[in-house]
């Protein structure tokens, strides 16, 4: 049979790249991914295989090492990476997106110091805007940066870093109010500072804590951890684009393209799903025959796959706007909330096609069905999601008069 999400229009290069990814799926991630997960385990021979494939350097310019690919074949990658394990494409995105907001915003020193050793995997990037206490209001961040002669002296507590602990840069989000008058909006008196330093857990630099990781329900495998700041000192050259109240904007730009590799995920996880209920459907018997063969399976079946179809086709448009050099963040935010929301209702129906074998631990449906519901709130809630389409559409649909 035809499979779904098919692309039309990639060239060679772009089909030789996803057919190289997808067969790395099925015979280095898919075999071990459930195993892995069930033990929390970080995927270390995994990531060193997508280093080798250059993945970690798939968007980053050629002229650093990198293969100079579109957001498109990015997507499409996560996309396969996210069939066979979801986590494997996180510890990818924050990477990635570290390296997107340097290369669009970075100072040419900041490049040249990153991009090529991000390229090859030896510096891998995580980001950080959440805090404790922050929830979807940004602009309420109270992490500060203060400068010190030629450094900055950063104090707070950050949340939810994807790559927290293996990762060697991290872009944090803080306040800097200098040159920023008392009454300026919040969200101009923010910066972006890349802070170095080792991985592991404790204290990873002076004034540089990441606690350790955070037990999740699912999304395991990937070390989600805190970062806690204490009189942290930087050097002043390491405010991203070398000036301070640009941060806000820099973190949402690469946030836009983060919602498209988070709809990537939702994707590839549907596809996954969709891929093990027509499967089981076919080899699980009731009253003489297949399920698959009852109407009830049959009509589940083909809700799943129009889901899977219409998240994809989502996806690739929010991708390909973004590569285009137009403004995408409704066709973001849209492919967003619903490959998310479609991935967690494709899951549910593959789970409820395994019945009571989808309860247990050896089915890997079951790791899916934890797996799905980070991708209602990475990136963005719904809810979110909803309101920055709501007002994109009624910027282009503002009646006149």
């Amino acid at each position: 049979m035809t499979r779904l999400a098919q692309t039309a229009g990639l060239n060679d290069v772009q089909r030789e790249i996803l057919a190289t990814v997808r067969d790395f799926v099925d015979k280095e991630i898919i075999p071990v991914a459930t195993g892995l997960e069930h033990r929390d385990e970080y995927p270390t021979e995994i990531v060193e295989g997508l280093k080798e494939l250059g993945l970690f350097g798939l968007m980053i310019p050629e002229e650093y090492g990198g293969l100079g690919e579109s957001l498109l074949t990015y997507a499409l990658c996560v996309e396969e990476i996210a069939r066979g394990w979801m986590s494997v494409s996180g510890i990818i995105n924050t990477h990635f997106i570290v390296a997107y907001m340097l290369k669009q915003h970075g100072t040419q020193e900041q490049k040249d110091t990153f991009l090529p050793r991000m390229a090859l995997g030896e510096v891998r990037g995580a980001f950080s805007m959440s805090e404790p206490a922050l929830g979807s209001d940004v602009s309420a961040i109270s992490s500060k940066g203060v400068q010190d002669g030629e450094e900055y002296v950063l104090n707070g507590q950050k949340m939810w870093l994807t790559n927290g602990g293996t990762s060697t840069l991290v872009a944090v989000l803080a306040r800097s109010d200098e040159g920023h008058p008392e009454g300026t909006a919040p969200h101009k008196s923010m910066t972006t500072f890349l802070v170095e330093k080792e991985p592991g857990f404790g204290e990873v630099r002076p004034g540089l804590t990441i606690p350790g990781k955070i037990d999740k329900m699912g999304y395991k495998g990937v070390d989600t951890t805190e970062l806690i700041m204490d009189d942290l000192r930087i050097p002043a050259n390491r405010v991203l684009g070398g000036t301070t109240g640009r941060g806000f904007y820099q973190m949402m730009d690469g946030v836009e393209v983060g919602r498209v590799n988070v709809a990537a995920r939702g994707c590839g996880v549907a596809q996954r799903a969709f891929e093990l209920g027509v499967s089981y459907a076919q080899q699980r018997h009731t009253f003489g025959k297949p399920i698959a063969q009852h109407q009830a399976i049959q009509f589940k079946l083909a809700e799943m796959a129009t889901k899977v179809e219409a998240a994809h086709a989502m996806m690739v448009n929010a991708a390909r706007k973004k590569d285009s050099g137009e403004r995408n963040d409704l066709e973001a935010g849209m492919a967003k909330y619903l490959a998310s929301e479609y991935c967690k209702e494709v899951v549910e129906d593959a789970f409820r096609i395994h019945g009571g074998y989808g309860f247990s631990k050896e089915y890997e449906i079951e790791r899916l069905y934890r797996e799905a519901p980070m991708l209602l709130i990475g990136e963005g809630t719904a809810e979110i999601q909803k309101m920055i389409i709501g007002r994109r559409l009624l910027e282009e649909y503002r009646i006149q008069g």
